[in-house]
Order: structure tokens, then C-alpha cells, then sequence
């Protein structure tokens, strides 16, 4: 036999190999999804427990990879990790050991729903293959709606699909040139004022509105505006951007900001979906969607500064997404927590005290660029303020609100809330 022919023997026996696998575990995971549905949408809405998913072991390692593992050992050992704070509490039968938050991994919608390209307006079919391209401000390519036709948009708006057709999944993330207000307002003119926009062919059914706590930061905003417009455009999104800003140079109160972006928010318009969002986060995946979901929903899973693993199972800082109707119940955030650090595993707490959960995209999909920054010193008191939490969850929030609005303005990037905060005055 040649010599070239041995040599490639044993590459052909492991593709064979190989193939042999995937039809296997095609063939199982088809008899599987049909035997209990699981692929239907109805019966996804009602899981409690990530444990009944029934993904094969292929797709388990391209997806989640050492999510449950990670998960798995920061429940056993919650001491493994330097930013996982532990706190036990035993009153009113309520547990304050936020490391062993409950939380499910969901399941991305693009796995489970079939995007095409064609909306159905009243048996009016509307493709958009013959559609323009054009660069977005990210210079990636994209179909413009241009190409919907003009008789179609004269017809009734049908409800957008749930998944956009423009997603392509990881996007790039431009750090540098840090552009100016003047050229990223010539490029997203189409924006509306107030950093506002919703898509002209069809109707989106929930409102979302991004809110920004703000202060210092003026490179970090004009990126996080360059990349956000664009990247929330290809979802398809009614959207609206708020930058809540910190007058002053006194402590930073990122919780009470947010609480005031959701109050003034909806002062504005009636928002179905809130995602809290610090400005130096960059998401890289556009399949990680802007949207909200049954249960709170953590975002910034896997941050490249954290080597893309989650730090603790209770995280809830960085960027989450939960409904208005939730905040509400929650009472919002807590506005005790002066300086870094605290006020989202409060936000934690206040999810397990009312029998919610907190909802994750898996690991290859909620991943976000970190922009570079001096940190802030942590406020040394915020272990006592979240010991002591759990009693005024009731008390202290969206009901204990005060700050006066110093100036409001809707900019084309986005609508600027400048407020005034009173920090409480030290016990002698």
C-alpha cells in the first residue's frame, strides 16, 4: 500500500467516527423532542429546572461548555471564588446565603424557532431578498428595509417576529477611535429623538427601554452608543436609551440611578422591558437578545475580564433584564448602597424572597467585552447594608425614592437625565 494511503487511514476512521456520532445523537434527540415536546413553544415557558433539558452531549459541550460545572463547584465550594460574597441570615425563614441562588440556563429562542426571511402581511408575502445592502455603524453588512415594498407598508403593520432575520451572531467590538458625538449622530440618523427606534415594517409588542447609570465616563458612553444602536437595530427592537447621570462628585449611587431612569422612563412611555446596563459592558453576541423573558434575566454572563466564566450562581450586576411588572414587585433596587459594590446581589436576594429566579443565556451566547477603567474603591459598609436588606425589601426602593432632576433632555443619541442625590448624613 502507498505510504500516503496509511498515513491518511486513521483520519479517514475518525471522520467516520465522527459522523457516525452526530447521526446517532441526531437520530436520538429527534425521537426525544418528539416524545415530550419539549421543542414546543408552550411547554418551554413552563420548565422551573434546567435539569429537563434534553440537549444531546454535542450540543451540551459547543453551548454551555463549563457553565454547570462552574456552577456545580462555586455551590460546593462558595468560598472559591474572591468576589463571591457569603451571608447567612436566618430570619423570618428567609436564608441570605446569595451563593446558592437558584437560576436557570434558558434556551436561546434561535434553537428552537425556524427564522426565515419572509414576513406574512394578510397573505401578502414580503421578502426582503432582493433588499439593498448597506454598512451599519460597526461596518458590518445588512440588509436595509428598503427592499419591503411600498404597497406592504401602506397595509396594516403586522407584529415583528420574535427573532430578527438580520442576527449573525458575534459582532466586533471597536474600542478605538473613540468617535465624536457630531459623527455618530451623522451616522444613526436614523435614530429618533431621545435615542429612540422602532422598525418601520411591522409592530413590536413589547416596548424595551435601556437605562444607563452614568457619571464620568464620556469615552466609555460615546463606544457604548457606537456599538448599542446598531446592535439593538438588528434585534428588531422598539427601543429607547436613557443615560441616568450622578450630579456632583459625592459617593455613587448606581442603584438609586437606575430606579430613577425606570420611574422617569415610564413617566415617558409605557415600557414593557427594562435592561439595566453599566456603560462598559460591550455585548458580543447579538443573539443575546434585548428582550424579557418569564423570569429576571442576568445578562453579562461571561465577561472577558472574569476569563468569560461566572463569578458566583447569585450575580445580578452588570446588565439584567427584568419586566416592569417584576420591578415593581421587587420593589426596585435597594437605595442604601453608597459606592461600589452590593446593591445587585440585594437585587438577588429580593428575587429569591419572592419565589423568582434568575434566568441566564448560556456562556457562549451572554458574552461581553469589558472597557477599560480605574476601579472604584468598594464601599467597605456594604456587607452590613445587605445583612440588613432582607428586613426592608418592603421599605427601601422604587417606594423611598428621592432626587431632584436637575436637567432632562432627549439628545439624538439618547435621552439625558441629569439628577441631584442626597447622600444620608453620617451619625455622629
Amino acid at each position: 500500500m502507498p505510504p500516503c494511503l496509511l498515513q491518511s487511514t486513521p483520519y479517514k476512521g475518525l471522520f467516520i467516527l465522527i459522523l457516525v456520532f452526530v447521526i446517532l445523537e441526531y437520530l436520538f434527540s429527534n425521537v426525544s423532542d418528539t416524545g415530550n415536546g419539549f421543542l414546543n413553544a408552550s411547554t418551554l415557558l413552563q420548565y422551573p429546572d434546567k435539569s429537563q433539558m434534553n440537549y444531546g452531549p454535542l450540543l451540551k459541550a459547543l453551548l454551555f461548555k463549563n457553565s454547570d460545572k462552574n456552577a456545580t463547584s462555586l455551590l460546593t465550594n462558595p468560598h472559591s471564588h474572591p468576589l463571591n460574597p457569603i451571608l447567612y441570615s436566618k430570619t423570618n425563614n428567609f436564608s441570605l446565603e446569595i451563593s446558592n441562588l437558584n437560576y436557570i440556563v434558558t434556551v436561546p429562542p434561535f434553537l428552537i424557532e425556524n427564522i426565515t426571511s419572509t414576513y406574512n402581511i394578510s397573505n401578502v408575502f414580503v421578502t426582503t431578498t432582493t433588499s439593498k445592502e448597506n454598512i451599519n455603524g460597526n461596518g458590518s453588512r445588512l440588509q436595509d428595509e428598503e427592499g419591503i415594498g411600498a404597497e406592504a407598508l401602506n397595509m396594516v403593520k403586522p407584529l415583528c417576529p420574535d427573532i430578527s432575520q438580520y442576527l449573525y451572531g458575534r459582532v466586533p467590538i471597536r474600542k478605538y477611535p473613540v468617535p465624536s458625538v457630531k459623527t455618530l449622530e451623522s451616522r444613526f440618523s436614523w435614530l429618533q429623538p431621545g435615542g429612540h427606534w422602532s422598525p418601520s415594517n411591522c409592530t413590536v409588542e413589547k416596548k424595551v427601554a435601556v437605562v444607563v447609570p452614568f457619571r464620568y465616563r464620556g469615552e466609555h458612553l460615546l463606544l457604548f452608543l457606537q456599538h448599542m444602536h446598531p446592535f439593538l437595530k438588528r434585534q428588531h427592537l422598539d427601543y429607547t436609551i436613557f443615560v441616568v447621570e450622578q450630579e456632583g462628585d459625592g459617593p455613587f449611587n448606581r442603584a438609586m440611578l437606575m430606579n430613577i431612569g425606570f420611574k422617569e422612563a415610564l413617566e415617558m412611555r409605557n415600557f414593557d422591558c427594562f435592561i439595566f446596563h453599566d456603560v462598559d459592558l460591550l455585548p458580543e453576541d447579538d443573539r443575546n437578545l434585548y428582550s424579557c423573558p418569564l423570569q429576571p434575566r442576568h445578562m453579562s454572563v461571561a465577561v472577558d475580564m472574569l476569563k468569560y466564566k461566572l463569578p458566583y450562581p447569585a450575580i445580578f450586576g452588570g446588565v439584567s433584564a427584568i419586566t416592569t411588572e417584576h420591578f415593581k414587585l421587587l420593589n426596585g433596587f435597594s437605595n442604601s448602597f453608597w459606592g461600589w459594590g452590593g446593591e445587585d446581589d440585594d437585587m438577588s436576594n429580593r428575587i429569591r424572597f419572592h419565589h423568582l429566579y434568575i434566568s441566564r443565556y448560556p456562556i457562549t451566547i451572554a458574552r461581553y467585552t469589558m472597557l477599560t477603567h480605574k476601579k472604584d474603591a468598594p464601599n467597605p459598609n456594604r456587607y452590613d447594608v445587605l445583612r440588613k436588606g432582607q428586613k426592608l425589601f418592603d421599605k427601601d426602593g422604587l417606594n423611598s425614592l428621592k432626587y431632584d432632576i436637575v436637567m432632562k433632555r432627549e439628545n439624538l443619541l439618547f435621552t439625558w437625565i441629569l439628577v441631584k442625590l442626597s447622600p444620608p448624613k453620617k451619625s455622629s
